[in-house]
């Protein structure tokens, strides 16, 4: 069983930077496929990165595409998402998420089995 727990959030200001991390208990970590979710207040729980169990592929919500980073770093059990140039609306509460798959490029942005508990990101305008 993987469990995963998030770190890193806070309250920054637009523009400004933030990293995220996750890290995952047990030994399958390196075999799963990571992704990163948030909910902000009031709206469904939204894809925003993914990352297959080796690193070769990396997946974007739209709105973050070059000012967000998924990574990780499978010998420490560790994803982080690096958020660059935040805007008011990534407001929100940020979820680890993972899964085996065999389909991941095609299946990166649902279906997820494990859940980290979600970590609070506030961007003052």
């Amino acid at each position: 069983q993987v469990q995963l727990v998030e770190s890193g959030g806070g309250l920054v200001q637009a523009g400004d930077s933030l990293r995220l991390s996750c890290v995952a208990s047990g030994r399958t970590f390196s075999n799963f496929n990571m992704a990163w979710f948030r909910q902000a207040l009031g709206k469904e729980r939204q894809f925003v990165a993914g990352i297959s169990s080796n690193s070769g592929r990396t997946f974007y919500v739209d709105s973050v595409k070059g000012r967000f980073t998924i990574s990780r770093d499978n010998a420490k059990n560790l994803v982080y998402l690096q958020m660059n140039s935040l805007k008011p609306e990534d407001k929100a509460v940020y979820y680890c998420a993972g899964k085996f798959s065999v389909s991941y490029s095609t299946t990166y942005d649902r279906g997820y089995s494990h859940w980290g508990q979600g970590n609070q990101v506030t961007v003052s305008s």
